[in-house]
């Protein structure tokens, strides 16, 4: 998901009460929940670099004791170039605990992520299969705003109480805000319980049909961002995909009039020439629904250098109604006419193609 999710996830855990074991709980638990994205430092190495390790060691079952470390050795840090000062002296970090808050931080991204269409890749190295939920979108409007009310409304209050000349007795009050983190966190579960079950009403009804006389392979139902009734459906036949609007509040779909067909495109040397370079098996890897589109250039007949083909990849799980025709985590070859590469590249860069 989004960072901000992930921040607000990892404070509401502090707030709820594991503040109240250990200093520096919330901030330990905020910075690790959102740590596992420092990944994103890998689109340095090229695009097709970083989409091959997004979402991979540190978004791992192995990965996550090794982030959690480096997120509690940096608080050491500050909490050391702070002359060892916290907000409540009769509370002392207790490192070791501010380590397990740390993996559980960690172990909330990768389920949070889970949850999205993009998935994860729990087990890696020993597996590179992608795992998603596919359950809520990549923002979810809903988490945000039970999440940062949560957090904000014991603070709002306290203020009010303050103003009013209730301040609480004593120099070192317990950390407030308990009961409203946890029940923004219950919100959360709740969503995610609503949102699984109108995911399995949307997927069972696309199952319970075929299409064009073909019964489907395989079907998926990616959520929208709004309305947890509306989802894309996708459904694999043996020649085909097709794709619709799904609503899970009915009995049963009716795409007729508004069901898009996309017939499976012949191999053909150019696409096996992409799908075998660095950027094509990754990009295979991790998409769900891949379908590829080849487009040749103007070139030079005579300058075999220049980029002959462009064949760009697709995936359909991401073909939402009114994306375009090239969404933004499309990726795009470009090859000589002897096949060989010029470019590869993946993201917003793949949706378009400069020869130079």
């Amino acid at each position: 998901m989004e960072p901000v999710t992930h921040f607000l996830f990892g404070a509401a855990m502090g707030r709820a009460g594991l503040n109240r074991k250990t200093a520096l709980a919330t901030a330990t638990l905020t910075l690790a929940a959102e740590a596992p994205d420092v990944d994103v430092l890998s689109r340095f190495g090229g695009s097709a670099f970083g989409l091959n390790h997004h979402r991979g060691f540190t978004h791992s079952f192995l990965g996550v004791p090794l982030v959690a470390a480096a997120v509690v050795g940096f608080i050491y840090l500050l909490w050391r170039l702070r002359g060892r000062k916290t907000r409540n002296p009769n509370l002392p970090p207790r490192w070791g605990l501010l380590f397990a808050y740390a993996c559980l931080a960690g172990l909330s991204h990768i389920l949070l992520d889970f949850t999205t269409s993009y998935g994860v890749r729990p087990f890696w190295p020993f597996s590179e299969r992608w795992v998603s939920w596919d359950i809520v979108f990549i923002v979810e409007p809903v988490l945000l705003i039970a999440l940062t009310l949560g957090l904000i409304l014991p603070a709002l209050f306290s203020l009010i109480n303050e103003e009013i000349g209730a301040r609480s007795k004593g120099p070192h009050p317990k950390p407030s805000g308990r009961l409203a983190a946890t029940l923004a966190l219950l919100a959360v579960f709740a969503c995610w319980g609503l949102r699984d079950y109108e995911h399995r009403r949307a997927v069972a009804a696309l199952e319970a049909r075929s299409y064009q006389g073909v019964d489907a392979s395989r079907v998926s139902a990616f959520p929208y961002m709004t309305n947890p009734f509306r989802w894309y459906g996708v459904v694999e036949t043996p020649n085909f995909f097709a794709t619709m609007d799904v609503d899970s509040l009915a009995p049963e779909v009716d795409p007729e009039s508004q069901m898009q067909i996309r017939y499976k495109p012949e191999e053909t040397p150019v696409t096996l020439a992409a799908k075998k370079t660095y950027l094509g098996r990754v990009y295979l890897s991790w998409a769900k629904y891949p379908v590829t589109e080849t487009e040749e250039l103007q070139s030079d007949p005579v300058d075999n250098t220049r980029a002959a083909y462009a064949v760009r990849f697709r995936d359909l799980r991401y073909d939402y109604p009114g994306s375009g025709a090239r969404g933004t985590l499309g990726a795009v070859v470009l090859l000589t006419r002897d096949l060989q590469v010029v470019d590869e590249r993946f993201g917003m860069r793949g949706a378009s193609t400069n020869t130079r």
